[in-house]
């Protein structure tokens, strides 16, 4: 697989597990897990990664096609890939597809993008979660990754030395649409039936590549059902320190992204020529051997994984858990409703709603965000040219804290923002303690879903504290 860039994204927020068990009376386990804002879901935690992947990439590297896979989009019939699309501004011509909807779509979009013969974006975010006190709720974690796969071999990370497979159908984890969480048939027969298909699959991969388990450097191995992983870790005979951390403790286990975010997390250390194994253990399993080149490290994230796990913030309670994953039903603020975005002005104004794309006077140069025909400094009319203001940083001019306007994780903190390089905004803070945000903050632009109204995801921009 020719990885030419990659990039994650965790959300800010951490559950020490140990709260779930003090509220529920139950073992919580030990470590945090990490967990998905109200205001985020798998599109905008797949917007995020892919932000990061192209931080670095130059602009004749840019994928010419995106793929998205996760196991719990945001929307069904209509195609998620798009909104990933729109938010990273890229042409029109670039086609946009999700890929199932199956914690094993991830590998098959990995392997699809490796067959392609245009640069492709692959994005996989998982947003897991399960029953109040069940093993998925206190196991799992969200995030992203996302990679940018190509042809070109002269700037290609890794080169795909060969793939494995083994298909079987039969009935361990299975969710009805429409239902919260998964059900799980009895944990011993997973792993009766996963661990010689892993074993498989490997042995199919390492073939293909024409290399031993011997030869490998890091070994991934993950999947929905630890126990599986973790025996199979055991039988496919690869020493213990080449295996590489399942941050279990840190992040859980995040899903359909969970194999690529582990990848993107050994590629953050590894050094060149050397042999990266992943396998992926769901609905049978997927193994991949590849080899690291000497361009490892030209293109890197903005964000490493590692200082992302680092930058973590503990949860208030596992209450607010509970109460962004929809499980606890609390009394909204006495304001009315909020309403769905109509389709028409949405698509009118798609650059500036999904993309954060303002205007710039070609005769003055002001800045208008939102865009405008008329330029607000000297009059000039009809001479703009677009300015994508996402990925600009900017300075907090004045802000006010709103307990009363509905928000899905009140207080609402609005900001009137003053964006590097031209242009003032007001808009909503995320991830950001109401207490002590102050004047002359430091902040970034981030892709939420401000609200749900009528069946409706009302996707726009939000600032954050710069990370």
């Amino acid at each position: 697989m020719g990885i030419v860039a990659g990039g994650t994204y965790l959300p800010l927020h951490r559950l020490d597990r140990s709260r779930i068990g003090a509220a529920l009376g139950t073992p919580g386990g030990a470590g945090t897990r990490t967990v998905a804002a109200a205001d985020e879901d798998t599109t905008t935690l797949g917007v995020e990664a892919a932000r990061n992947a192209l931080a670095g990439l130059a602009s004749d590297a840019m994928p010419e096609r995106v793929l998205f896979a996760t196991a719990e989009p945001a929307y069904l019939d209509k195609t998620n890939a798009t909104t990933i699309h729109a938010a990273l501004g890229l042409p029109v011509s670039v086609p946009a597809y999700d890929v199932g909807g199956a914690v094993r779509s991830a590998m098959g979009a990995l392997r699809l993008a490796d067959d392609a013969t245009e640069p492709t974006l692959v994005v996989l975010a998982g947003l897991r979660t399960g029953l109040p006190g069940g093993a998925d709720e206190r196991d799992g974690g969200d995030g992203a990754v996302a990679f940018v796969v190509s042809v070109d071999t002269d700037a290609a990370q890794t080169r795909t030395l060969g793939w494995g497979a083994a298909s079987v159908e039969f009935l361990e984890r299975w969710r009805l649409p429409g239902e919260t969480h998964s059900h799980q048939w009895e944990e011993r027969f997973g792993e009766h039936a996963y661990v010689p298909l892993a074993c498989d699959a490997l042995a199919n991969a390492l073939n293909a590549a024409g290399t031993s388990a011997d030869d490998l450097d890091h070994v991934v191995v993950t999947g929905v059902h630890p126990r599986a992983a973790r025996t199979v870790a055991r039988a496919i005979k690869v020493a213990p320190d080449k295996i590489a951390d399942d941050l279990a403790a840190s992040v859980g286990n995040t899903g359909a992204a969970h194999a690529g975010l582990l990848l993107a997390g050994v590629l953050e250390h590894a050094t060149p020529r050397q042999k990266i194994a992943v396998l992926s253990i769901a609905d049978g399993a997927d193994a991949v051997v590849l080899e690291t080149t000497e361009q490892l490290g030209r293109v890197v994230p903005r964000h490493t994984l590692v200082d992302q796990i680092g930058e973590g913030k503990p949860l208030d309670s596992y209450e607010t858990f509970l109460t962004w994953r929809g499980f606890l039903e609390r009394e909204p603020p006495r304001r009315p409703d909020p309403v769905a975005p109509a389709a028409p002005p949405s698509l009118r104004s798609e650059d500036w709603k999904f993309g954060f794309t303002g205007s710039a006077c070609e005769a003055c140069g002001e800045v208008h965000l939102p865009p405008a025909r008329v330029c607000a400094n000297c009059g000039a009319v009809d001479r703009m040219t677009p300015v994508r203001a996402a990925d600009r940083a900017a300075t907090i001019v004045t802000f006010t804290v709103d307990r009363l306007a509905y928000t899905p994780s009140p207080p609402l903190v609005a900001a009137v923002l003053d964006f590097d390089g031209g242009g003032r905004f007001q808009c909503a803070l995320t991830d950001v303690d109401a207490g002590t945000v102050k004047i002359g903050d430091r902040v970034e632009m981030t892709f939420r879903r401000v609200d749900t109204a009528q069946k409706v995801h009302n996707y726009f921009w939000k600032a954050r504290p710069l990370r």
